[in-house]
């Protein structure tokens, strides 16, 4: 197959390559991705996903792999954020006509939302903690322990409250149909809390180790550990707890969902295929490409390594993706997480009215007022035009289209 991928040159770095044939690409996140390709650290090119965006620090959207360092802010705060997806053997016909009460129960048995008047209405009670929740902690804790001796600002974070828990923004959780009208449930989500106190934490930090070189750095934000200090070594410790924090966070809200589920009236005894794909896309591990041993960054990719499963989600009113990798060396074995924003939050809730949310989320049962419209439908890309520019990276084995949404 041709290469789908372009390339940009950078100021004075390495190349960045990009799948982007056919998407928008806003020009201040081009601007970001050669900053990040001008680091001497980067080996030996940034590669770019379709549903790119300008992030804080780092692209959203962007694989950097790095030599002998980790850019903290590439990572970004809400590490180990990812996907996870799940088939019944549930049909369309075994639903309610109404999914109202469904949602109720789902919104009622996973805590979500925004803190409001000094309630975290996203958190559980302090002291009314669910055993299945504080039995995972309890395996946790101990890891967390050790890094939060060494780095006390990370101790009072949100930890157990928030484990099992949604959160904001563009964190959801959906009911979905395949091709076949079988009924699927995916949901985004990640570290909470306390992944977004570690993740900046160690980006403050970052920069306080560099400061004697920080003004020649691309953006200060990228500032690095160095393989082999004391800060690398534990913000490696950290990251990695992070990520395993999210990935129980989502095994919880799973079962928790598959519960209000079978309880909610009208709908049958199911079953749950064994095959649950669990997936991060904000994360760093060490790989092997091109003949060096590097740390591959992924915001906002998911590995899409041969035969690998992921999970790319559209938005509140588009179809989802389970799709297999293709292992494609040129993106570092990478695909992306999402359609990606086209319009910040900002924009969208400016351009949109609460009437285009309703029409454009017609037939999903979902929150259709003013607190989401940052999140309609056409605050992002097209989904489709997304996929289509990654051809080379991955294999689409389901089409999902939801009919139940819930958002932080």
């Amino acid at each position: 197959m041709e290469d789908q991928f372009v390339v940009f040159k950078s100021n004075y770095g390495v190349d960045v390559k990009a799948w982007v044939k056919g998407v928008e690409v806003d020009p201040k996140a081009l601007d970001q991705l050669k900053k990040t390709a001008d680091l001497s650290i980067v080996y030996p090119h940034v590669a770019v996903m379709p549903d790119v965006h300008v992030g804080i620090g780092a692209t959203v959207g962007s694989v950097v792999p790095t030599f002998g360092a980790i850019i903290p802010a590439a990572v970004g705060v809400d590490i180990g954020c990812g996907m996870m997806a799940a088939k019944t053997s549930l049909k369309a016909e075994d639903l309610p006509v109404s999914l109202k009460e469904m949602r109720n129960k789902i919104e009622r048995d996973v805590p979500h939302g925004r803190t409001t008047r000094g309630r975290d209405k996203g958190a559980w009670s302090h002291g009314d903690v669910p055993k299945r929740v504080s039995q995972a902690w309890r395996n946790l804790e101990p890891r967390f322990g050790a890094i939060s001796e060494k780095h006390r600002r990370v101790k009072n974070s949100n930890n157990e409250v928030h484990l099992g828990t949604l959160g904001t923004g563009n964190h959801f959780i959906e009911v979905c149909l395949d091709e076949n009208n079988q009924v699927w449930v995916v949901l985004h989500s990640g570290s909470r809390g306390v992944g977004n106190c570690i993740g900046t934490y160690f980006i403050e930090l970052a920069k306080k180790d560099m400061l004697g070189h920080i003004k020649n750095l691309p953006d200060k934000d990228l500032a690095y550990f160095s393989e082999g200090s004391e800060n690398f070594n534990d913000y490696v410790e950290a990251v990695s707890w992070a990520q395993d924090f999210a990935m129980v966070n989502r095994e919880i809200m799973m079962e928790n969902i598959l519960k209000a589920i079978r309880n909610t009236p009208g709908v049958p005894g199911f079953t749950v295929d064994k095959h649950m794909v669990n997936c991060h896309h904000n994360y760093v591990s060490k790989e092997h490409h091109f003949g060096k041993d590097v740390f591959v960054t992924r915001k906002g990719a998911v590995k899409a390594g041969k035969g690998d499963w992921g999970i790319i989600p559209g938005s509140m009113g588009a179809r989802s993706y389970i799709v297999q990798g293709l292992g494609n060396p040129n993106s570092f074995h990478s695909c992306s997480h999402g359609a990606g924003r086209v319009l910040s939050r900002t924009q969208a809730k400016n351009k949109f009215s609460l009437d285009d949310h309703i029409a454009a989320t017609a037939g999903i049962e979902c929150r259709k007022d003013e607190g989401v419209i940052d999140e309609t439908p056409m605050a992002y890309k097209d989904i489709d035009a997304v996929m289509e520019a990654q051809k080379d990276l991955v294999e689409i084995k389901t089409k999902l289209k939801q009919v139940l949404c819930v958002k932080g």
